[in-house]
């Protein structure tokens, strides 16, 4: 009797402890509409909202980490720190203070996905190192084949603008200077805020 009840308490045990580990593996982004391969989300900045539908069958790894940023609620009141008409509007990084926000750790480069940079859509930012995107992105504002992957890594494209072109045509327009301070180039004079991220209901 005894050994049976040992058994029954062991197996109980088992169970639970793989399941605690299953869920503390899967807070990757992963379980955020975990069925949805094309999630959307709403960002809300200081010039208008934009939505960006992601692709998550050629980009899981980086989609799953942006949306755990978003889960976090990690990308609340940052900015867009570099704007460069016909380039880039890139943020995700710093505050509205210019402190920079901590990091879940570098993700691997899905640049070969088959996405590209083309007009609009999103793509994660990185170092020299190809696997060193962490969590800023940028919106591409220019067809920027140079970022695309050739005989070297590229930049990783994992998703697109479905509404608000027009709130990052304003973007691009807002005027930059080089701020001594951080010694950044193309930062905005009056701050770009990203307020808020929302994860959309399915479609």
């Amino acid at each position: 009797m005894l050994k049976t009840l040992f058994v029954a308490y062991f197996v109980v045990y088992l169970v639970l402890a793989s399941t605690l580990t299953f869920a503390k593996a899967k807070d990757d982004g992963s379980h955020i509409q975990p069925d949805n391969y094309y999630p959307r989300v709403k960002m809300v900045t200081s010039m208008g909202d934009i939505i960006v539908e992601f692709d998550r069958s050629r980009a899981p790894i980086t989609v799953n980490n942006f949306l755990r940023y978003v889960d976090k609620r990690s990308y609340e009141n940052t900015i867009f720190h570099r704007i460069v008409p016909d380039f880039v509007v890139q943020g995700g990084g710093y505050d509205t203070d210019f402190i920079e926000k901590p990091s879940f750790g570098k993700i691997f480069n899905e640049s070969g996905s088959g996405l590209k940079n083309k007009m609009y859509n999103i793509t994660m930012a990185r170092q020299d190192d190809p696997h060193s995107a962490t969590r800023q992105f940028f919106f591409n504002m220019s067809n920027n084949d140079s970022l695309d992957p050739g005989r070297n890594w590229g930049y990783t494209a994992f998703g697109s603008v479905v509404e608000g072109y027009e709130v990052l045509d304003k973007m691009v327009e807002v005027k930059t200077d080089f701020d001594p301070k951080y010694g950044w180039s193309d930062v905005p004079v009056e701050q770009v805020i990203l307020l808020k991220v929302i994860v959309l209901p399915p479609v």
